[in-house]
């Protein structure tokens, strides 16, 4: 059985190194992405070049109509899914909670929580059993912040990706008899360009002093606990956290 994974937000950082990883196992690859055309082309140049059947599609993933034209094309051009990276996700810049907007607080749940949900449905109806699917593996990109709560920085974040560890838990227990795990990787300050986002591009160079192993993590080392996770090696996990914060 060919194996067909979609990553979203692939055009950067962890869902980049995540779709490098990928291809060096053989899997043929959607490259989702929103904004960033050279970005996701140079990535696709990547996992060609490493020998993967690879297609970009630019989606927003947080809007159900883009994603059903995401999964068709994948169904056209690669084949029915049967592994998905929930990773694409946004974050604000630093604030307390009574300084955040409700277009912030809407617009980050949107994309953190609702899409994560979307990409599920439309995955497991190709991949669950009970649709006629030969089953598959869905990895959640979540947060160590979903644990530490980031008081005074990004509350709103860090319940984003709470939400995202309980849908993690209850999708699991409730597609586990068709054929299909459903489990989590949780990141702490990883060196991407994520954090620009927040207004801070270098803050976890700034912040390594504060992390037990003294140093902040790689995008490639988060993307080997998601192909693991992904993996027959991983056949008995389902509804699982791999938290990937060099101890916090």
């Amino acid at each position: 059985m060919d194996n067909v994974i979609v990553i979203t937000g692939a055009s950067r950082g962890i869902g980049a190194a995540t779709a490098r990883l990928a291809a060096c196992a053989g899997y043929r690859i959607c490259i989702n992405y929103l904004n960033d055309d050279e970005a996701a082309q140079k990535v696709l140049a990547e996992v060609r070049e490493l020998g993967a059947d690879a297609i970009t599609v630019k989606a927003d993933v947080s809007v159900e109509d883009e994603i059903i034209q995401l999964f068709q094309r994948v169904d056209v051009e690669l084949g029915p899914v049967t592994a998905l990276v929930n990773n694409a996700g946004t974050i604000g810049h630093k604030s307390q909670l009574e300084h955040m907007s409700e277009f912030r607080l809407l617009k980050l749940m949107k994309t953190n929580v609702v899409g994560p949900m979307l990409c599920a449905k439309h995955a497991l109806q190709r991949m669950s059993q009970c649709h006629g699917g030969k089953g598959g593996s869905i990895v959640n990109v979540s947060s160590v912040a979903a644990r530490l709560g980031s008081p005074n920085e990004y509350v709103d974040y860090a319940a984003s990706k709470g939400a995202l560890d309980t849908f993690t838990l209850g999708l699991a227990k409730e597609v586990a008899a068709d054929g299909v795990r459903v489990n989590a990787v949780r990141p702490g300050y990883i060196f991407t360009d994520f954090h620009a986002l927040s207004g801070d591009a270098e803050r976890v160079s700034k912040l390594e002093p504060s992390i037990p192993m003294g140093r902040g993590g790689q995008a490639e080392e988060v993307a080997e606990a998601i192909m693991w996770l992904l993996s027959d090696k991983a056949s008995y996990s389902t509804g699982s956290f791999i938290d990937l914060g060099g101890g916090r």
